[in-house]
Formats: C-alpha cells, sequence, structure tokens
C-alpha cells in the first residue's frame, strides 16, 4: 500500500519539470519540508482518473512529422488460374484479370499464361462436345427411313451390322442416322448415294413381293358363295322393312287424327295394370328360356334338362316335348314366319323343330356350349352365340353355316336382329355389345359402357334404339343414330338376365333379373311402370306377344308365369257375358 500511494506523488512532482524548456536553468521550487504534511491529502485531491489525459502528447506528435518511406515496387507473380466449379477457363477469373492487369501495368509487356493439365482436357472436352453437336446438327438434316426393314436394309449396305444386342427400333434408326451424318462430314457421299440407288432399284421389287404376299394370305376370311347370296336377299329385304317403317313413322307424324301420345298412355295404362294370370310348372329342372310364338297362341319353354316343352295359349295346356339335347337347354325361339321353332344347347348343338315336336335340322359347328339364339326377322336364318366367343349365321332351309363371325374377347351371350333385318346386335362376357351390318359384315358400332358381362341385348321397334342388360344390375338404351348411351337404368338389385322391347312399337321395355322380379319401363322416359314380383327365385328369360298384351316369364322355381292385362281381362269377361 505505500508504494502504490507513492506511484502518484511521483508523477505530480515531475510535472513541473517536464514543462521547462531547453534554453532555460530548471529551478527548484519545491521545498522538501513539506512533504510530510501532503500524505494524508494524496488521496482526496489527487485521484487517478485526471493522470491519462495528461500523459504523452509531445511523444505522439514526433513520429507524424516525418515523411514516409516510398512503397517498393512487386514484382508480377505469375499464377495458373484457378478453374471455377472444374469448368471455367483461366480468363474466364475475374481475380485473375486483376492480377494480369496489375502485372501488364508494372511491366509494361504482354505475359503470356503456362496452360495446365486440367485446362487443356477441358478445351478437348469442349471441342468434343462442339463436334458432336455438329454432327446431331447434320444429322438430323438428312432424310433416315422409317421402315424397320429399310433401315436394316441400308445399314447393310453400308457394310454396318444390321442391329445390335437389345438395340430397338428407333434406336437403330438413330445409329443409321449418326452413320450417315459421319459419312457425310468425312466426304464420303459417293457411298451413300451408291446405298441409296441400290435401294431405290430394289424397292420395285420388294413391292411385287409384298403383292404377291398379300395375295397369297388375305387379311380377311373369304366367305362362300352362299354367304354372298344371303347378303343380297338381306339387303334387299332390309330395303323394303324399313321404306315401310319410315312411311308408317311419316303417316303418324303428319296425320292429324294419329295421337302418339295418347296412344302411348294407353298402352303404358294397360302394362301398369298387368297381374298375374297363370301360373304352371314348367318342367322338374330349372327353366332357361321361353318364346311366343308369331301368333301367339303356342308358347315354348326350355329347361336344364334339355328338354323343351310346348304350351297352348291362353290355357297352358302341353302340346308337345321336344327330346333330342344331350346337355341342358340354355334356349329358345320361335321362327317369325313358320310355326317352326329352334333350341340352343350346352352340346354345342342348335336344333330346329316344328310344333309337333319333330326334329328337322341340327346346327353343328361351334365349339363350345351355346347361350342365346334368335331368328332373322325374315325366318330364313338362324343366329346363335356361343361360349366360343363366336356367334354364327345359318341357313335354315339347309342348314348350311353361312357366317362364323368374331370380334368379341370373351364368350358371346345374347344376340339380336334389327326389325328390318339389315342389322344384327351381339353381347358377351366383356362387357361390350356389337352392332353388325349383316349386308357387309362390319361391325358397325361398339357399346361400352357396362362394366360387367353383359347378358341381354333387343332391337327397339322404332329402328334406332336398343337396349342391353348386365350383370351391374343396369340396363342401357343407346341411341344408334348418335352413337351412344342415352339412358342408364339401375334397373334391379341383382344382374339382368334379359331385356325385351314391346314388340309392335316398341312402347314399353320389360326386363327381367336374378332379383327374383321382372319389371316394366316406359319407353318416353324409362321410368318404371309395373313390377311383375311373384317369381321365387331367379328370373332367367322372358317373352312378350306380338299385340304386347301379355308377358311370359320363366324361373329357376321351376314355373311358366303368365302376365296379363287386367283391362283386357275385362273386355274378355264383357265379350263372354
Amino acid at each position: 500500500m505505500d508504494v502504490d500511494e507513492e506511484n502518484p506523488v511521483s508523477v505530480s512532482l515531475a510535472e513541473p519539470s517536464a514543462a521547462v524548456t531547453d534554453d532555460q536553468t530548471p529551478v527548484s521550487t519545491i521545498d522538501p519540508t513539506p512533504l510530510p504534511a501532503m500524505q494524508p491529502i494524496i488521496p482526496s485531491l489527487v485521484p487517478p482518473p485526471i493522470v491519462p489525459p495528461i500523459a504523452p502528447i509531445p511523444s505522439v506528435s514526433a513520429p507524424i512529422l516525418r515523411p514516409l518511406a516510398p512503397l517498393p515496387v512487386r514484382p508480377p507473380v505469375l499464377r495458373p488460374p484457378l478453374p471455377q466449379n472444374g469448368e471455367m477457363r483461366a480468363s474466364d477469373s475475374d481475380s485473375d484479370r486483376d492480377d494480369s492487369g496489375r502485372a501488364q501495368a508494372a511491366s509494361g509487356s504482354a505475359v503470356e499464361y503456362e496452360i495446365s493439365e486440367e485446362s487443356r482436357q477441358f478445351r478437348e472436352r469442349q471441342e468434343k462436345a462442339k463436334q458432336e453437336f455438329l454432327m446431331k446438327r447434320r444429322a438430323s438434316a438428312l432424310a433416315v427411313p422409317t421402315n424397320d426393314m429399310a433401315v436394316r436394309t441400308r445399314l447393310r449396305r453400308l457394310g454396318e451390322p444390321i442391329t445390335l444386342f437389345g438395340e430397338r427400333e428407333m434406336e437403330r434408326r438413330d445409329r443409321l442416322r449418326m452413320i450417315m451424318a459421319k459419312l457425310d462430314a468425312e466426304g464420303q457421299l459417293e457411298k451413300l448415294m451408291k446405298a441409296h440407288e441400290e435401294e431405290e432399284a430394289a424397292a420395285p421389287v420388294a413391292m411385287e413381293e409384298v403383292e404377291e404376299e398379300t395375295l397369297q394370305y388375305p387379311f380377311y376370311t373369304e366367305g362362300s358363295k352362299s354367304l354372298l347370296e344371303a347378303r343380297v336377299e338381306i339387303a334387299k329385304y332390309s330395303i323394303k322393312r324399313a321404306a315401310s317403317r319410315l312411311y308408317r313413322a311419316r303417316r303418324k307424324r303428319d296425320d292429324p287424327d294419329e295421337d302418339l301420345d295418347a296412344e302411348m298412355d294407353w298402352v303404358l295404362k294397360e302394362a301398369g295394370s298387368l297381374v298375374l294370370d297363370c301360373s304352371e310348372i314348367g318342367d322338374d329342372r330349372p327353366l332357361s328360356g321361353c318364346s311366343f310364338s308369331h301368333d301367339g297362341k303356342l308358347l315354348a319353354a326350355c329347361a336344364l334338362s334339355g328338354v323343351a316343352k310346348i304350351w297352348s295359349m291362353p290355357q297352358v295346356n302341353k302340346v308337345s316335348a321336344l327330346k333330342g339335347h344331350t346337355e341342358r337347354a340354355t334356349d329358345v325361339a320361335f321362327s317369325p314366319a313358320l310355326n317352326h321353332l329352334a333350341t340352343a344347347s350346352a352340346d354345342r348343338t342348335a336344333r330346329l323343330w316344328n310344333s309337333e315336336g319333330s326334329l328337322l335340322k341340327t346346327f353343328e359347328g361351334h365349339l363350345d356350349r351355346l347361350a342365346r339364339i334368335a331368328f332373322h326377322p325374315s325366318g330364313k336364318y338362324l343366329g346363335t352365340a356361343s361360349f366360343d366367343k363366336t356367334w354364327r349365321l345359318w341357313d335354315v332351309e339347309t342348314g348350311e353355316e353361312l357366317l362364323l363371325q368374331e370380334g368379341h374377347s370373351r364368350s358371346v351371350y345374347g344376340i339380336s336382329f334389327h326389325r328390318d333385318g339389315s342389322l344384327a346386335a351381339s353381347c358377351g362376357l366383356d362387357a361390350l355389345g356389337r352392332v353388325w351390318d349383316l349386308r357387309s359384315g362390319r361391325s358397325i358400332l361398339a357399346l361400352e359402357g357396362h362394366v360387367k358381362p353383359v347378358l341381354g341385348i333387343c332391337f327397339s321397334p322404332n329402328g334406332y334404339h336398343l337396349a342391353t342388360g348386365a350383370e351391374d344390375n343396369t340396363c342401357r338404351i343407346w341411341d344408334l343414330r348418335k352413337k351412344k348411351s342415352l339412358y342408364v337404368i339401375p334397373a334391379h338389385s341383382n344382374l339382368v338376365s334379359q331385356v325385351k322391347f314391346e314388340p309392335q312399337e316398341g312402347y314399353f321395355l320389360v326386363t327381367a333379373s336374378y332379383d327374383m322380379t321382372a319389371k316394366v319401363w316406359s319407353a318416353r322416359d324409362f321410368k318404371p311402370v309395373k313390377t311383375l314380383s311373384g317369381h321365387e327365385a331367379k328370373v332367367t328369360s322372358l317373352d312378350i306377344t306380338e299385340d304386347g298384351h301379355c308377358i311370359a316369364t320363366v324361373s329357376h322355381d321351376r314355373t311358366i308365369k303368365l302376365w296379363s292385362s287386367a283391362e283386357i281381362e275385362k273386355e274378355k269377361a264383357m265379350d263372354i257375358d
């Protein structure tokens, strides 16, 4: 503590002596006697913060007054340019340009850089990429064949391998393009032109070979002479029927006495009053199909036992039994011209019978079991659908197979003919319906919309509507004029097994389903008119009489049920009275 207290005293005493100039004689004005008296005043009168401001001011000003020495000239430093991101040249660096500028300003002469190994490799890569780009641009302007066989031929004439391992058509074409561009760049145009001339010389020979192959192997199946005659006859028949239908439609439209809405309302009122008229056990096994005769006096029904039976109407008395199939019967259809009927079976055959039960013809040719069958409106032809993915057209008189029509990717289940006779429609398990022109054999329309197999199909008598029923529980109405679906009817709670239009004018539509019901729908707006409930099992098929007054349904409960209008029953009762 004594040492620390003495230091400020010595500094304060030395301050007057530091202020004396050189030419004056220093005189001591400090008396040593008062020192002991100042010791108690030092802590209070002279605090430590007063000391720094008075310190060495003269010593700091002395070096500032001296002149600065000149800076030595730095010799230029030559450094190799550092590539930025591995892809920049030496002259692209800003720092290198600054250093080179200062070096040239100092030396007054240009300085040559030494190119590093990395820079040289980079320049080589850049030059190679430039050449490749120019090659691709030259190749893009060349005409290269698009046919793979022509590409292979030109590669062979140029002395190159016609194909490489794993090479595809487009890759092979690109390789030929690059080869041609390389030859063009190297000036070997003579070789290229020679190959082109050889190809042109060989082109006529190749065309002749292609024509010969086309003649030997046609892309279509050539039809028989009987099919040609049948197509001509169908065309003549359909023209007359179409003209008659259009005449009736125009007459109804232009006749002021004709009220189409009132007529349709009356028919729908009759359909809405349908009641169960009769129920009869049809067979020992479940029933699979039924059909009315063209005059409505007979009804045929077939069963899984393989036997079809004919019943008289309206008493429903058995007339005859048609026995001949070795497997279950799948469908039955009456001819629209004569009282002949045809049956289809799982034994791959269809058979033609008369109303007395005698076998007339057997149609053999399908490779798998048959599903539905239908007669052409003329009565001369029979259409059969089969699980062999085909439907076939047969001549009823001769039993000859006229047409084997493919087109479905899965089994064909249903078939129907247009009322004019010009078109046929088929449906199958591929969820598609197809419309065929019988006069030309072409598929003119594909009915895409159902998401599950289509089991029923039927043309409307108006000529332009078509109905399909499928396993997706819906019935779709198609317009042949617009080539699209008009209505989607959520018809049933189970699959739709059969659809039929009223045969006279098509004023209503009837659908059968595995939900044990059949339903009647208005053809005007396709709203429900009547639900026919009474079966105790799946309803497999139905048919409607020509006048539309009676509907027959068959089911797995082995019963045939007849539904007739209550209004018609009242009229019959009045006639009896």
